[in-house]
């Protein structure tokens, strides 16, 4: 055992120990012996939560505490230090629960990391569409849009270096994968790709979008909805980190077209995402001190960045589905959603592209 003290862990207690992801079950009793040694072995119960696209997550805990003491173990999947930066996640863990937007964090491990269960369900699909959802979800990402980067140091947004990085390693797993596959990918060269990337950086970058604490990834599977308390948690911070404001918005809007099976049908409505967007200039105006009331011409403005940005998003993950699809050994059609995402922004680009900002 040991207590990094160094960057981002911040004192987190840290175990060296690897929990084997096919049989993680004496793995995690090892773990929990050194992290909650007064529950005994034998009153130990475990929940899979789920088994997520690249992640395991396993619940813990001794009746009849389950709620309350319940411990999350999550299992990084297979090569994903390929695509997240394990110590920033750790980061805005303790950046995001010192907000109270979080969990609290109790410990990583060589694979994995352990936190606080957040009370609640995982919220499904159709619950987007509602109103006094989708409000919430709007509300709670202004807050988390407002906290600021630690002495007022200016943050980089982190998306063009994430996507170039992403790109690199298509580069580099092109000629590889192709000959053992004996086929042409469905999916864009990298030429065409990084073509597309310089392309949107530079209609991009000529949009006035601040950089904010973004989550990066809320999918349904990442809210929590507390029904009781009327409230909702996001949850996973992989890909947290400061990036433009309408990428996150964009990204979520996108995330209405779903996962396992990609429609873009569900797609969020012009007027669905006026309402959106107003609750969220509310609680972020109301959350950086700024005037709460909200005029027509700024959610106009916004929903013409979220629309240009929500393009990025889907060129984004468009390209991690191609990456996972060669390195993950989750069992998920990468290559069908890869497909799904960059047909979508292929269909949309000269549309959002066209949007005038006055």
């Amino acid at each position: 055992m040991d207590s990094k003290s160094d960057g981002a862990r911040n004192q987190l207690l840290h175990f060296d120990l690897h929990i084997d992801e096919h049989k993680p079950h004496k793995g995690i009793l090892d773990l929990l012996g050194r992290l909650r040694p007064n529950w005994d072995a034998q009153d130990i119960q475990m929940k899979r939560f789920t088994e997520g696209i690249t992640n395991q997550l396993m619940g813990c805990f001794v009746a009849p505490l389950q709620e309350p003491g319940c411990v999350l173990v999550r299992l990084y999947g297979q090569m994903t230090e390929l695509f997240v930066n394990r110590d920033r996640e750790l980061e805005m863990f303790q950046v995001l629960h010192a907000h109270g937007c979080g969990p609290q964090i109790f410990c990583s491990f060589q694979n994995g990391i352990c936190y606080e269960f957040v009370r609640g369900t995982v919220l499904e699909d159709e619950l987007l569409l509602q109103p006094s959802i989708y409000r919430l979800i709007a509300a709670e990402m202004g807050r988390i849009h407002s906290i600021q980067p630690k002495c007022g140091a200016p943050a980089e947004p982190l998306l063009w270096t994430k996507m170039s990085h992403f790109l690199t390693l298509v580069q580099s797993q092109n000629s590889s994968s192709e000959e053992q596959r004996g086929t042409k990918s469905p999916v864009p060269s990298f030429e065409t790709l990084s073509a597309e990337m310089e392309s949107l950086k530079r209609h991009l970058s000529q949009i006035d979008s601040p950089t904010v604490l973004c989550h990066n990834d809320l999918l349904t599977k990442n809210i929590i909805y507390n029904h009781k308390e009327g409230m909702v948690k996001f949850i996973d911070y992989e890909y947290a980190d400061y990036n433009y404001q309408a990428f996150d918005i964009g990204n979520h809007f996108n995330e209405f077209a779903g996962v396992n099976d990609v429609n873009y049908s569900r797609y969020p409505s012009r007027e669905l995402q006026r309402d959106w967007l107003t609750a969220y200039l509310q609680s972020y105006n109301h959350s950086t001190g700024r005037e709460v009331t909200v005029t027509e011409a700024e959610v106009t403005k916004l929903y013409i960045q979220v629309c240009k940005f929500s393009l990025a998003s889907n060129f984004f993950w468009g390209v991690w589905a191609i990456l996972q699809s060669r390195f993950s050994s989750i069992d998920f059609d990468f290559e069908r959603y890869a497909t799904a995402r960059l047909n979508y922004y292929f269909e949309k680009k000269e549309e959002y592209f066209g949007l005038q900002i006055i």
